[in-house]
C-alpha cells in the first residue's frame, strides 16, 4: 500500500473522528492540531444535563471517536500515538493523537477502517435474522482488547430482567418533563437541515415493541414525526452490556474506544446496534445492575445487536465547526 504524509493521516484521523456515535448523535467533541499533534476535547456545551450529569455518556461518545481516529490513522500509514488525560489541569482535554513511526495497517484494521462512515445507530426492532455466534465472540475479544468487557446476555430470564429496567427507567423518565425537553431538543423534525440531532426519518413514529419489549427513546413525544417501522423488524436480536471494572473518566473513554471497535466489526459483518441506556442514566438502576447482575463491574452500555435493513444516515456537522 502506498503511504501518504503525515498531514494527510492527521487529515483522515479528523474526518475519521467526527463520524463516531454519541449519545442522541449530539457530537459531543471538537479538534484542534498543532505540530502534527490532534486534541481531542469534549464539548461540554453538548453535554445533558438531566439524563448525563457527570459526563460519563459524553466521554464514551469521545472515546468512540478516539478509536476512530486511531484507526483512520493507522490506514493511512502510520502508528497512532495516544496519550489520554494527558493534563490534570485541562480536564476537558481527554486525549492527544500524532502519527508515530510508519506502518502497514493489517487486514482487521483496514476492514474497520472501511466501516466508519457506514455505521450507523438503529432504533427499532431487527430482522428475524441470526447473529453469527463467532461473530459475537469476536466482538467480545474487541471489546477486551480495548479495556472493557462486552458480555452477551444469553439467559431469556435475565434478558426479561434486563428489559423490565429499560421499560421502568423509560417509564420514570417519560413523566419527567425535563428528560422530555432534553430529548426533543435532539430530535429533528422532517427536512431539518441540522447537521446534529436524530433525524426524523432515523427515529419510529410508533415503534412496534421486540419481546421482550426495550422501549425505544420517546423523539416522537409530542409531534407526530418519525419513519414508519418496518413489520418485518420486530426481533430482539442479542442483548449485550458493556461492562468497566472501575468507573472513571479513563475508564469512560476506554468504554467508548471499545464500543467503536465493536461497532466497526459488527458493521463489517452486516450487523447493527441499538442502545438502550434509560436505566443507566438512574443512579439507583445503575447501582443495581452493578451489585446485582455484573458481579461489581460498572455498567457502561446496554446494546441490541441484530440485522436490519434500514440504511438511514446520520448527519454529521462539517469539520469546519469542530476545529479550534
Amino acid at each position: 500500500m502506498s503511504i501518504g504524509s503525515p498531514e494527510r493521516a492527521l487529515e483522515a484521523a479528523l474526518e475519521a473522528g467526527r463520524w463516531a456515535p454519541s449519545i442522541h448523535n449530539t457530537q459531543p467533541w471538537t479538534f484542534a492540531v498543532s505540530r502534527q499533534q490532534i486534541s481531542l476535547r469534549a464539548d461540554t456545551a453538548r453535554k445533558l444535563p438531566v439524563s448525563d450529569a457527570s459526563g460519563r455518556e459524553m466521554l464514551i461518545s469521545c472515546g468512540a471517536a478516539l478509536f476512530a481516529m486511531r484507526t483512520a490513522m493507522r490506514c493511512g500509514g502510520y502508528d497512532a500515538v495516544v496519550r489520554i488525560l494527558p493534563d490534570p489541569d485541562r480536564p476537558g482535554l481527554l486525549a492527544t493523537i500524532s502519527p508515530g513511526g510508519r506502518i502497514e495497517a493489517d487486514e482487521h484494521t483496514r476492514l474497520l477502517g472501511g466501516q466508519i462512515t457506514r455505521r450507523h445507530t438503529h432504533r427499532a426492532g431487527f430482522a428475524d435474522v441470526p447473529v453469527p455466534g463467532q461473530l459475537i465472540d469476536s466482538l467480545v475479544k474487541a471489546a477486551m482488547i480495548e479495556g472493557a468487557r462486552l458480555t452477551p446476555v444469553l439467559s431469556p430470564a435475565a434478558v426479561d430482567v434486563l428489559a423490565a429496567l429499560t421499560r421502568a427507567a423509560q417509564g420514570v423518565q417519560n413523566q419527567d418533563q425535563r428528560f422530555g425537553l432534553e430529548l426533543i431538543r435532539w430530535a429533528r423534525p422532517p427536512g431539518s437541515t441540522r447537521a446534529d440531532g436524530v433525524p426524523a426519518a432515523a427515529y419510529p413514529r410508533e415503534p412496534t415493541p421486540t419481546e421482550p419489549d426495550f422501549p425505544q427513546r420517546r423523539y416522537s413525544w409530542r409531534h407526530g414525526w418519525g419513519a414508519e417501522t418496518g413489520q418485518d423488524e420486530v426481533s430482539t436480536g442479542v442483548v449485550a452490556v458493556m461492562t468497566t471494572p472501575g468507573d472513571s473518566r479513563e475508564k469512560w473513554i476506554a468504554a467508548g474506544q471499545a464500543l467503536q471497535h465493536v461497532l466497526l466489526y459488527a458493521c463489517a459483518h452486516g450487523v447493527s446496534a441499538a442502545f438502550h441506556t434509560q436505566a443507566l442514566e438512574m443512579g439507583l438502576l445503575r447501582e443495581f445492575m452493578r451489585q446485582e447482575l455484573f458481579s461489581g463491574e460498572y455498567p457502561q452500555l446496554l446494546m441490541r445487536l441484530g440485522v436490519t435493513f434500514d440504511g438511514k444516515d446520520s448527519p454529521r456537522r462539517p469539520l469546519s465547526e469542530l476545529l479550534q
